[in-house]
């Protein structure tokens, strides 16, 4: 659709505007404001196997590194720590920070001692959903994703994860097995992939209801610019034209009763509710409000490890993307910081307007408490465009909530939002040395 296209192409262009990086001799990111809630995220790279869609910060595995890395994880969150920063919300991201799962349960159990923690956050693999994982985690994890991505045996072997990580009904058995045992579990998934079919993305959501998640994630698949190559020798070249009736499928499915070969029947209550634009989380087992993108509940987050990336006050900080400079870095007693993005007001102002109305509703009075001006006055064209694709349910002076098209147009938003990260990461990864970019790109 028009507004789709116009959406795409603006997001790409601001992207490009302001995600650049200027190199920083900055030791240290700043302190805390006072009074201020901050989630504290922490970056795992290495992983068994190099998935070929993913533009994250990932590594192949070696103990070896992975050991030091872990030790020096632990050091940089203490540095926060002295710093003065304190955290409710412990969000492990990677990479697979189950990679070694000992280490990690280090870093949660000094976590919780040093702040005060009361919800951790952790991805994993399908293959580490496993009594001798799971018995660790559990107690010390409160929300377990799970990147899953397909349960299709075809789209598995495409991206080479059907033999690394078993067949979709093996993993389906294993979340089931591991259902009991958090409270919130998120299965993440990825849809329009060139070979996926309807009938295919259909099938995928009968098993994720009866998996029994608590939660499950649905992500756009992301043509970024570092991993189109790899993307395009794989599973093909991507094509958006179809990304709204896949994504409505999907919420149709899930929160919109239809019978038309859905998992719910006509007539009857959904079993989920939207957390954000893509996170749906199901009514019955009263799922924890944590989603993925945990910018929506917290907008700065300070991000300790390679390639962590912080967001504090009107600066965005990146760290070395190389494991190795990275230990050199802590062992000198500074943080790894590499590279700063400064955002004008404005800036801010569309930042704080895509991540409230992705997690489903901005507060019209704290937008004008926090930066001095109505979010009409702040955002004109912004809003005028959202007004006249009909994307607000609710527009009054207190808050805007989204309809079907706008939760959309919100995706669309955060897609190539995403995909404009990735094109930061990759100015990042561009400084590797040799032998780390050989690991990476071969």
């Amino acid at each position: 659709m028009l507004s789709e296209r116009l959406l795409t192409h603006a997001v790409r262009h601001e992207t490009k505007g302001y995600l650049k990086i200027a190199p920083t001799d900055e030791a240290f990111v700043p302190t805390p404001v006072p009074g201020k809630a901050y989630m504290l995220y922490a970056h795992v790279p290495f992983c068994e196997k190099l998935c070929p869609y993913c533009s994250f910060n990932r590594f192949p595995f070696c103990s070896e590194r992975a050991t030091v890395y872990f030790k020096s994880l632990r050091k940089e969150m203490l540095m926060l720590k002295g710093l003065g920063y304190d955290f409710e919300s412990l969000y492990i991201g990677g990479g697979t920070p189950t990679i070694m799962i000992d280490e990690l349960c280090e870093i949660i159990d000094l976590a919780r001692d040093a702040f005060s923690i009361k919800e951790v956050s952790s991805e994993t693999n399908p293959n580490h959903l496993a009594p001798e994982y799971l018995e660790k985690l559990h107690g010390r994890v409160q929300r377990l994703s799970v990147g899953v991505q397909s349960l299709d045996d075809g789209l598995l072997k495409q991206m080479d994860r059907l033999e690394k990580y078993g067949s979709g009904e093996e993993i389906l058995a294993y979340i089931k097995e591991a259902n009991a045992l958090f409270p919130s579990l998120n299965v993440d998934m990825i849809f329009n992939f060139p070979a996926q079919t309807e009938a295919i993305l259909r099938s995928d959501l009968e098993k994720v209801v009866a998996s029994g998640a608590s939660q499950t994630t649905f992500y756009p698949l992301m043509a970024s610019p570092s991993v189109e190559r790899s993307l395009k020798k794989t599973v093909g070249r991507v094509d958006y034209a179809r990304e709204r009736r896949f994504y409505e499928i999907i919420c149709e499915t899930l929160t919109g009763g239809l019978a038309d070969g859905a998992a719910i029947p006509a007539g009857t209550e959904p079993l989920f509710q939207h957390g954000s634009a893509w996170t749906f989380n199901r009514r019955a087992r009263d799922a924890q409000g944590l989603i993925d993108e945990y910018v929506v509940d917290y907008e700065e987050y300070p991000a300790i490890g390679s390639g962590g990336i912080t967001y504090l006050g009107d600066s965005l900080y990146v760290n070395t993307f190389s494991p190795r400079e990275y230990t050199e870095a802590i062992e000198a007693g500074h943080m790894p910081l590499v590279g700063k993005v400064r955002f004008s007001a404005h800036d801010r102002m569309r930042y704080r307007f895509m991540m409230r109305l992705f997690g489903l509703r901005l507060d019209k009075r704290q937008f004008a408490a926090d930066f001095g001006c109505s979010v009409e006055r702040g955002l004109p064209f912004e809003m005028a465009f959202m007004r006249a694709t009909g994307a607000f349910a609710t527009d009054n002076d207190e808050e805007l909530t989204l309809t079907p098209k706008g939760r959309y147009l919100m995706v669309v938003m955060m897609r190539q939002f995403f995909i404009g990260v990735n094109t930061l990461r990759d100015q990042a990864r561009a400084a590797l040395g040799d032998e780390e970019y050989q690991l990476l790109f071969g």
